[in-house]
């Protein structure tokens, strides 16, 4: 066959003449050695918005700025939270419209973690890297809950977190009778009454709460001052009046409804802020307002560990004592009935065991209300 012949009876490809089926997986690595980024800049994640991560680079120098980033695409699987140190590139400007690439997650110092309930076993980062977690509750207005002071207790001691216990209004009750369930703990206590005509405003739509005090004000900023702190409590504490108080900023307040007495939802997401005339380093991060703190991801024996005024009972327990209300013979009871727990021994006991009942069968057909705000 002549070459003409041949040109004819054969097609000239190209690679429009190639298709390649896309993968639903979506698309692979050309490599497996991913870049280093030895050139990133770390910031400091101070709120998540919609894919969005506002960060702090080069905190406490005069080039001090706020940048937002994107994440990379790598790290799609990864929760990116508040307090989080994260490695940066691309504009680094933080000029208007300008996005930087976020593209590592630096190793965390604590992580503060729950779940929707206690029965779910996917466990939800709150923060990352605090120092203290300050439990924030009212003597009043809406009712203080033991059982969410123990859960939030719990999950610091959990997290390696120092706790700190806020407790708002203390002029419309008197908070002794909360506190004397905790008498036994090593537990740093501030108190907000009302100061002769000072304070900061923190009233509700009904008008039946309190100011607070200037004086627990200035407690608490001594108590934060030079640590990484978030706060925690249900909505209508007080806990963004504070957050304004201490830092300057103008977050959205609100009040108790009558009916209910719970709070309204004034903050949908955590946001970490620097207090106002403090040391470098002092970070303050609000959280919204929360009425369900799982402890599904907490194992029993560390769930014990946030009752020190219990614990040492567990030495009368036979091995493999489970110290819940299936418990045969347990030593707590004697140790409880004995008064060596003192006199909330009671209170603190049914308290434990409600928290290591909660993923049990029972507990999830017992009352969804009393799971979700920690009710006595």
């Amino acid at each position: 066959m002549s070459e003409t012949g041949n040109r004819r009876g054969s097609r000239a490809w190209d690679e429009s003449d190639v298709r390649i089926r896309p993968n639903k997986k979506g698309t692979r690595p050309r490599t497996k050695n991913r870049p280093a980024y030895d050139d990133a800049v770390t910031g400091r994640v101070v709120t998540v918005d919609r894919g969005r991560y506002t960060t702090v680079v080069d905190e406490g120098t005069p080039g001090e700025r706020t940048v937002i980033a994107a994440r990379a695409r790598e790290l799609r699987r990864n929760a990116v939270v508040a307090g989080d140190l994260v490695a940066l590139v691309g504009d680094l400007s933080g000029g208007p419209d300008s996005l930087a690439r976020l593209v590592r997650i630096e190793e965390r110092t604590t992580v503060l973690r729950r779940s929707a309930d206690d029965t779910d076993p996917v466990e939800r980062v709150v923060v990352a890297n605090a120092d203290q977690l300050v439990i924030v509750v009212a003597a009043a207005n809406p009712e203080p809950r033991t059982g969410f002071i123990d859960r939030a207790l719990v999950a610091a001691y959990d997290a390696g977190i120092e706790p700190l216990l806020c407790i708002t209004k203390a002029d419309l009750r008197d908070p002794a009778p909360l506190l004397a369930n905790y008498e036994h703990l090593d537990l740093r206590v501030i108190i907000s009454g009302t100061d002769e005509g000072t304070g900061i405003a923190a009233t509700s739509d009904d008008g039946d709460s309190a100011r607070l005090s200037s004086a627990a004000v200035d407690a608490l900023r001594d108590e934060l001052d030079g640590q990484v702190s978030v706060l925690l409590g249900h909505s209508g504490v007080g806990k963004s009046t504070m957050v304004n108080a201490l830092t300057g900023s103008t977050r959205a307040t609100g009040g108790v409804n009558a009916v209910t007495g719970r709070g309204r939802h004034t903050s949908s997401s955590a946001l970490a802020l620097k207090a106002a005339d403090a040391a470098p380093g002092t970070w303050i991060i609000d959280t919204p307002g929360i009425r369900s703190f799982g402890l599904a991801h907490v194992e029993a024996d560390r769930i014990l560990k946030a009752f020190p005024d219990l614990e040492p009972g567990t030495e009368r327990c036979e091995r493999g004592c489970r110290h819940d209300d299936h418990a045969v013979g347990c030593g707590l009871d004697s140790y409880v009935g004995e008064g060596l727990a003192g006199d909330s021994g009671p209170v603190r006991l049914a308290s434990l065991r409600r928290l290591l009942g909660a993923g049990t069968a029972e507990a999830r057909g017992s009352s969804h209300d009393a799971k979700e705000l920690g009710h006595q």
